[in-house]
């Protein structure tokens, strides 16, 4: 006698026939929110607080240090750090730019935790970085300064976030120069002693090329699939080999303002270490095969970022 259908394993749904069911998601492990902070880009947030601490020193000599408001502006950079690192992975994540990203873990993407988490996280560093801002603003008596942090949070959120957001049409460089490099040290400095010296001009730039050049190490990795989600980065617009050679600009760039600053501050040249990290990421920025290997050159430009500001502010206090 033969068997039934449903003794052999067979649905007596049709629907189901022939499906398998889908593995359960894996669990989140700290790793994983570890890894969507991104701690690589961590050094972009302190190197211009590192900077713009030293012009302060140098333009204020009789306080010589602020710690309390240096480890604040610490913190505000820091916060606002993370959270555009969540708020990022928020906004690709529901947008589905992050399906086939290469590199750090994408909690929104991977559909294992829930955007509105996500999205909680990345305003709660936020706030973080309003509370430690608020601190400043009261201890130095420089109100003005809550615009400039508004900006700051305005500017992180619709990076990625909004319906128009920058980073989506080839902004994205304009915006770090700007608040990555000019704001945070200019701002640093300014809390700590109420004068912007030259030097916290040029230092401002300095992190500002540099933290620009990361950003195109990001984007040369995910250039393919920027442009297949519609997202027009600067990079997209601008192919690779424009963007290779942009990189290396900028980091020629930075490395001209250190040698301009060494003629009146001799350890300045110190900072010429750092080509021996920058030196390997623009080699891998130009002879890379397979994206993840630019997830190397962008550790090393982010890192050579702050051994840059160290090493420059070694330099203005010395």
């Amino acid at each position: 006698m033969a068997k039934s259908k449903s003794a052999r394993g067979v649905s007596g749904n049709p629907a189901k026939r022939g499906s398998v069911a889908a593995p359960p998601p894996k669990p989140v492990t700290l790793g994983d929110w570890i890894g969507a902070a991104r701690l690589r880009t961590l050094p972009l947030g302190i190197a211009p607080v590192v900077v713009g601490t030293g012009a302060a020193i140098l333009a204020d000599p009789e306080h010589l240090f602020h710690w309390v408001i240096a480890l604040a502006c610490l913190a505000v950079a820091v916060a606002l750090q993370i959270g555009v690192n969540f708020a990022n992975d928020y906004s690709d994540g529901v947008r589905g730019t992050d399906d086939h990203r290469v590199g750090p873990t994408r909690l929104t993407a991977s559909r294992r935790v829930a955007p509105r988490t996500v999205l909680i996280v990345a305003l709660v560093f936020f706030a973080i970085a309003a509370a430690a801002g608020v601190a400043i603003v009261i201890r130095t008596q420089q109100w003005w300064m809550i615009a400039v942090g508004a900006a700051c949070i305005v500017a992180a959120w619709f990076y990625t976030g909004g319906k128009r957001p920058y980073g989506y049409n080839a902004l994205g460089e304009v915006f770090v120069f700007v608040f990555f490099g000019l704001v945070a040290t200019l701002g640093t400095t300014w809390v700590q002693a109420q004068r912007l010296p030259q030097e916290a001009w040029a230092g401002g730039v300095a992190i500002g090329f540099l933290a620009c050049a990361v950003l195109l190490a990001n984007n040369l990795r995910d250039i393919d699939q920027d442009r297949s989600a519609g997202k027009r980065t600067l990079t997209v617009l601008i192919g690779r080999r424009a963007t290779q050679v942009l990189y290396t600009v900028l980091v020629l760039l930075a490395l001209g303002i250190a040698a301009w600053l060494a003629l009146f501050y001799p350890l300045a040249w110190l900072t010429f270490f750092v080509v021996l990290m920058l030196g390997p990421a623009v080699l891998i920025v130009w002879t890379y095969r397979l994206p993840k290997e630019l997830v190397t050159a962008l550790g090393l430009t982010s890192f050579g970022t702050l051994v840059y500001a160290a090493f420059l502010c070694w330099a203005l206090v010395g």
